[in-house]
């Protein structure tokens, strides 16, 4: 199995001040089109297919891969991807929460298995040293927090 984690501050010095309401937009506008957040290219195709009061399914190709998640929202804290299809089968959560200073923080982890692989097997153990590097979720944290200051720049959060 793959555990994975990561946290970075939502406000660090010299950065634009978003509050959680912006950053809450951002990560639902995430979940329904990872075009908008994914360097180019990697994600081609992400549309919401089903919709309920309680969550919404989405099908992407991410990495040249299908992929079909069932995604609940849990409004102003967290966004689960449960993976219904695709390489992976297990859950990536996003969350927002306050640390103990009251700084407001974003936070990835995730418990995964590779469908149709060993478990602890190589091919896991590659996905794991990915998700921990600086170039795995840290990174995609980074970055979805940069592309939610633009939206807030451009008037569209």
């Amino acid at each position: 199995m793959i555990y994975s984690t990561a946290t970075v501050p939502v406000n660090p010095q010299g950065q634009t001040k978003l509050t959680r309401e912006q950053v809450w937009k951002g990560l639902e506008a995430k979940a329904r089109d990872a075009r908008l957040f994914l360097p180019p290219g990697l994600c081609t195709r992400c549309d919401v297919t089903e919709e309920s009061s309680s969550h919404f399914v989405r099908e992407a190709t991410i990495g040249g891969q299908d992929l079909r998640e069932i995604i609940v929202l849990e409004p102003a804290r967290k966004v689960t991807f449960f993976q219904a299809t695709g390489p992976r089968e297990g859950a990536i959560v996003n969350e927002l929460f306050e640390d103990d200073a009251g700084a407001l923080q974003l936070r990835f982890y995730c418990y995964l298995g590779l469908r149709g692989k060993a478990p602890g097997g190589l091919e896991e153990q590659a996905e794991q040293a990915q998700f921990d590097s600086e170039e795995g979720y840290k990174a995609a944290l980074l970055s979805t927090l940069e592309r939610t200051r633009e939206l807030v720049d451009e008037g569209l959060i």
